[in-house]
């Protein structure tokens, strides 16, 4: 090949770089973890999973996970509960060592296995919107599992710490008390947005333990979201049947219908709408949505 100037060379070289690179895009490769499209596609196959699991295994497995997360919110009382002073020093400190120990329920969740309310509410929503699944799927076993996750919760809370006194006469249930009137002070909207923002962080954090490939990555995806949302003050609903009942077997001046009207309806609410809307339609409409 000639060229009868230097300009005409150049022009040619440049031409041929430039299609080089239009034909070479460059594929953005997840070494790893999964891309955020095949998270997606890893929920689907869940939701699958899920759906095809007989209900009498799904409210063991709901069982299970309430009383993982209670023991969690134990951890947490035992040991960011028992921090009285450092609260009234640096209570930034003492909310994250609170929240540092709390995701031991979902590390527990997610890599033994067990069935979470608040995580099925993003799980389900793909499939359902690309009509892929009925939405009685969801609302069955959203059911199922918040039952479950009761049972769970209230075992823990009665047989494993009132009746054995785990927290008694300790810094820990004065903490675990205050917490439940704390819970059951605020007005409707006020929890139900903390509801929000709690299951807006559990439901990433599932959808991180997703991504991950091994062990290693599933615990630190749940780890930070988890630790985030329990410093900041959130709302979690099966936290809660732990924390509030926990509160009223030792005495605490809060009526059942307290827990449930001022606390338990608003925050499992807001966690529908974080996970249902704030993960599992925003993922679908990111990355499945035809």
């Amino acid at each position: 090949m000639s060229f009868n100037t230097f300009e005409e060379a150049v022009d040619t070289v440049e031409r041929k770089e430039f299609t080089a690179t239009k034909e070479s895009i460059p594929v953005v490769e997840y070494v790893g973890f999964n891309s955020p499209k095949e998270t997606v596609e890893v929920v689907n196959h869940t939701a699958e999973a899920k759906r095809d699991t007989a209900s009498k295994r799904v409210f063991v497995l709901a069982i299970l996970a309430g009383g993982y997360i209670a023991m969690g919110s134990l951890l947490a009382l035992v040991i960011g509960g028992a921090m009285p002073g450092l609260a009234v020093t640096n209570p930034g400190l003492q909310k994250f060592f609170f929240g540092a120990v709390f995701p031991l329920g979902l590390i527990l969740c997610a890599v033994a296995g067990a069935e979470l309310f608040t995580g099925n509410t993003a799980y389900f929503i793909p499939s359902v919107l690309s009509k892929r699944m009925s939405y009685k799927v969801p609302l069955k076993n959203w059911t199922i599992v918040y039952l479950g996750n009761f049972v769970g919760s209230l075992i823990v809370a009665y047989f494993l710490v009132y009746l054995t006194e785990v927290l008694m006469h300790s810094p820990s249930m004065d903490s675990a008390i205050n917490i439940a009137i704390a819970k059951t002070s605020n007005p409707f909207y006020k929890t139900f947005l903390k509801g929000i923002a709690c299951n807006w962080m559990v439901a990433l954090a599932m959808w991180l333990a997703y991504a991950a490939k091994d062990i290693t990555g599933k615990i630190l995806g749940i780890w930070f979201p988890v630790m985030a949302f329990v410093a900041m003050g959130f709302e979690h609903c099966v936290a809660n049947m732990f924390f509030i009942p926990v509160a009223i077997f030792h005495g605490a001046d809060i009526t059942w219908m307290d827990f449930i009207v001022k606390n338990l309806i608003p925050a499992t609410l807001g966690n529908i709408v974080g996970g249902a809307l704030f993960v599992g339609t925003a993922y679908w409409y990111a990355y499945d949505k035809k």
